[in-house]
């Protein structure tokens, strides 16, 4: 008889009661509707990733490739720059290369001894409109920043009165392009026309020049004449510097370039959808959830059904 009345207390307690069945059905109807807008967010966002708790190991390779291509993009930009100044810078040396060739046409043609002095005087006028085009070189600038006073680029390196006295800012100025990669991008008056104490200094020799032309003195002329050339040994030196700079930050524009390409290629994996089976789970989690809402139809009473809706 006990036996008998703890085995109906046992059935009891087991017994599955509708409330219990319309409970489970409402978790699981829940769980697949949540299964299926996940899918339809990866369906609009375009991404597997919107939310750290959709792949927490994959969201700190996302953050280190989002950081390495920020990175990247300053770089980018400090490429930009440094190209456009040397290329400009280039541009320049090429300008003040043509005129000293000049100079060094017209300091032939004085020392000739056939010149009248009428003639040397009319060498020594360009000479001095030659000495005036390069001041207006020296103080060039890109951008409003003078390109040959170093790192004080507001500030005008050669007085027009006195050029062959005035002394360019010699600092560099670095770019930096990638960890641990820095170039000097700016070349200094000095490097160019040369410090005042120097012999061959451009403007001092311009003047050196103009001043033997004037008074006939070929002695004077053809030493004139010697730093002119030591002057433009120095300066096609410099040309060179340049153009090796330029085409080393073209070599690292090309590197960078590539990596963000990888960079950007890891992200995609990691983060972007894959649309084709996004859209094919999205069908497969529709038809899990409409076949719940039909099995649900025959289990509970159809309003319960309408309202889950």
């Amino acid at each position: 008889m006990l036996s008998q009345l703890f085995e109906e207390e046992l059935i009891m307690a087991l017994r599955v009661t509708p409330g219990m069945m319309q409970s489970q059905l409402m978790r699981n109807i829940n769980h697949n509707l949540t299964r299926m807008q996940g899918q339809q967010n990866e369906l609009s966002t375009g991404l597997k990733l919107n939310k750290p708790s959709d792949d927490p190991i994959g969201i700190t390779y996302s953050l280190r490739y989002r950081s390495e291509l920020a990175m990247n993009e300053q770089y980018d930009k400090n490429i930009a720059q440094a190209k456009s100044l040397l290329e400009h810078t280039d541009t320049v040396l090429g300008q003040v290369n043509d005129v000293v060739q000049r100079v060094q046409e017209l300091v032939t043609q004085g020392l000739n001894d056939t010149n009248p002095q009428s003639g040397l005087d009319a060498i020594a006028t360009e000479i001095k409109q030659i000495y005036s085009q390069m001041i207006t070189f020296g103080n060039d600038q890109l951008n409003g920043k003078y390109i040959f006073n170093g790192q004080m680029t507001d500030k005008q390196p050669y007085d027009p009165t006195a050029a062959e006295t005035s002394n360019a800012d010699t600092q560099q100025i670095n770019m930096k392009f990638a960890a641990g990669v820095t170039v000097p991008i700016n070349i200094t008056g000095n490097e160019v026309f040369g410090a005042s104490s120097d012999g061959d200094n451009l403007f001092q020799v311009l003047k050196s020049i103009q001043t033997a032309l004037t008074s006939n003195n070929k002695a004077d002329l053809a030493a004139a004449s010697a730093k002119l050339n030591t002057r433009y040994d120095k300066i096609i030196n410099v040309r060179s510097e340049v153009g090796a700079r330029t085409n080393r930050v073209e070599l690292i524009d090309t590197r960078l370039q590539d990596l963000n390409y990888n960079l950007t290629t890891m992200q995609s994996n990691v983060e972007d959808a894959d649309m084709a089976e996004t859209i094919m789970k999205y069908n497969q989690e529709e038809s899990i959830y409409q076949a719940s809402l039909s099995t649900g139809a025959k289990i509970i009473q159809q309003t319960l059904v309408d309202y889950l809706r």
